[in-house]
């Protein structure tokens, strides 16, 4: 019998729904438990490093003034004053003066510009509960509580969160919420429950302070650029602890990403990944991308069963996202931008072949080339500024 490359296709596509079933579940039994409660209310500081005016950004601001926790800081980190938010967190500490204060970024000890923002930051902080807040994250009243709930259990070391998505209102920042809720999350919270393995996401984690000294503080992680799938595995590596994955997503805000937007965060994502957790590992990860398995073996061999084949993938698939979106964001996504779905994991597919071979990736106005680990090598092609002093208002 001649070797049929369509069937074997069809069979990947296959394999790639249960797959990505076995997420949803874990995903659903992963949010049914209620969050944790804390015993007590330790001090907390949140490092929010910005870059630029993100979309709503005054709005995802106010949801951390809101918070309501008895001593909690949100310290707002600024590259220089030249940055497009520094006007608006100087006036976040204007309106909200016992919440939040301005520090501008001391010195570039590394290269990644995120954490250089974040060695300076930890610096400023006044408490030894520390929280990394993305700029363009929304969060809900309860997020310190369940973080401090969840750092009372001395075996872990950090805690990060689920993400949903919210705001969309171009078509990338919609292709970006669909895959941070059907694909992205779904990993993060399999990976733990089902595989054992720690994935921390960098738009929320949070140490206690100690612990991150014991790592040896962000300067750790300054010259790799996936400063937190790094750090997630200094929690075992280094601490002899494990991660925390927190009940309640936070939440992505994002507006006006083009098509093109979408293209390139995906890209950027595929080359690090790629250099972050090799190349057999990353190979495997196509294995959940079921509707792309489903039109190579239609394009090889068109006809009627190859076609089914497609329009069943591709409809389980929107089945699958549209289930998970439910459980992380009120009301999921209508049918329309369901529809969506084999468009972005076709697109998502073109992004992670694009990682299989290339090195160099654009984030924050730099160039950078990525090397094992998603080390940085030097020299550094980011431009060098000069070093700034600190000030808070």
């Amino acid at each position: 019998m001649p070797f049929d490359p369509s069937s074997v296709l069809l069979a990947a596509a296959a394999l790639g729904l249960l797959l990505v079933l076995l997420q949803l579940v874990a995903l659903r039994r992963h949010l049914a438990a209620p969050p944790a409660a804390p015993r007590a209310t330790p001090p907390v500081s949140i490092l929010k490093p910005l870059c630029g005016v993100d979309d709503r950004l005054e709005e995802n601001l106010a949801s951390f003034a809101a918070l309501a926790w008895p001593d909690l800081e949100v310290v707002l980190g600024v590259r220089s004053a030249r940055d497009a938010a520094y006007p608006l967190a100087r006036a976040a500490a204007r309106r909200w003066p016992g919440r939040f204060r301005v520090v501008l970024q001391r010195g570039a000890p590394g290269q990644n510009p995120k954490v250089n923002q974040l060695v300076t930051l930890a610096r400023a902080a006044r408490h030894d509960v520390l929280v990394v807040s993305d700029s363009n994250v929304r969060v809900d009243p309860g997020y310190v509580a369940e973080i401090v709930a969840l750092l009372e259990d001395e075996s872990v070391g950090l805690v990060t969160h689920p993400i949903s998505g919210e705001g969309e209102a171009r078509v990338g920042s919609l292709l970006d919420h669909l895959h941070l809720t059907g694909s992205v999350t779904p990993g993060i919270v399999a990976a733990k429950r089902i595989a054992g393995r720690d994935i921390v996401v960098g738009k929320s984690m949070a140490l206690r302070r100690r612990d991150l000294e014991a790592m040896g503080g962000f300067e750790a992680v300054k010259d790799v650029l996936a400063e937190d799938y790094v750090m997630g595995r200094m929690v075992g590596s280094v601490l002899g602890k494990t991660v925390a994955v927190a009940r309640t997503p936070v939440r992505n805000v994002s507006e006006r990403r083009s098509l093109g937007d979408f293209t390139a965060r995906y890209r950027r994502w595929g080359v690090i990944q790629r250099h972050a957790a090799g190349h057999l590992p990353y190979a495997g990860m196509v294995l959940l991308n079921p509707i792309l398995f489903a039109t190579l073996g239609a394009a090889l061999s068109p006809g009627p069963l190859a076609t089914g084949a497609l329009a069943a993938t591709c409809g389980a698939k929107i089945a699958l996202d549209g289930a998970a979106a439910r459980l992380l964001r009120p009301g999921g996504f209508r049918k329309r931008q369901l529809a969506l779905v084999p468009v972005k994991d076709l697109l998502f597919g073109a992004c992670w072949a694009w990682g299989l071979f290339c090195s160099r990736v654009a984030w924050r106005g730099n160039t950078i080339e990525v090397g094992p680990g998603t080390r940085i090598p030097s020299p550094s092609p980011r431009p060098v500024s000069a070093p700034l002093p600190s000030t808070a208002a």
